[in-house]
């Protein structure tokens, strides 16, 4: 378990994610930070914790990773390791999840690059075999 980040950082966690909880695998938190103009949200997961695969139509998304280790993967492409300091650019439209490591708590900082008509499109869960292949 890494003992030096417990999903307390520059941003207060905020409470559990319930929202949206169908959408992810293990425990979340959601601590919006503002929806003025760009919606903006810090996402804290819980060891083990990730969304399902996902598309962002219209803007996109920007992951600004703030603590812990995670992971983000693109469809069709191999898992990346994520930690503090990362940046993700996810354009528009591109099959992804994020989430993080096993043995680790995870933030980043979620925006929504602003579009015309943009929605998310929750889709089906990343699977335990998928998921336990990460190292």
């Amino acid at each position: 378990m890494n003992e030096q980040f417990d999903g307390n950082g520059i941003f207060p966690k905020g409470p559990k994610n319930e929202a949206l909880a169908q959408y992810f695998t293990g425990t979340s938190y959601l601590n919006m930070l503002t929806t003025e103009g760009v919606t903006i949200g810090n996402v804290v997961f819980e060891p083990a914790c990730r969304n399902n695969w996902h598309i962002h139509h219209g803007g996109g998304q920007i992951l600004l990773v703030t603590g812990g280790r995670g992971w983000y993967q693109a469809w069709n492409q191999p898992a990346r390791q994520l930690v503090a300091g990362d940046v993700v650019n996810i354009p528009a439209g591109l099959k992804h999840w994020h989430g993080a490591a096993a043995d680790s708590w995870f933030a980043h900082i979620a925006i929504a690059v602003p579009a015309e008509g943009a929605s998310n499109e929750w889709l089906e869960p990343v699977t335990d075999d998928e998921y336990q292949q990460l190292s």
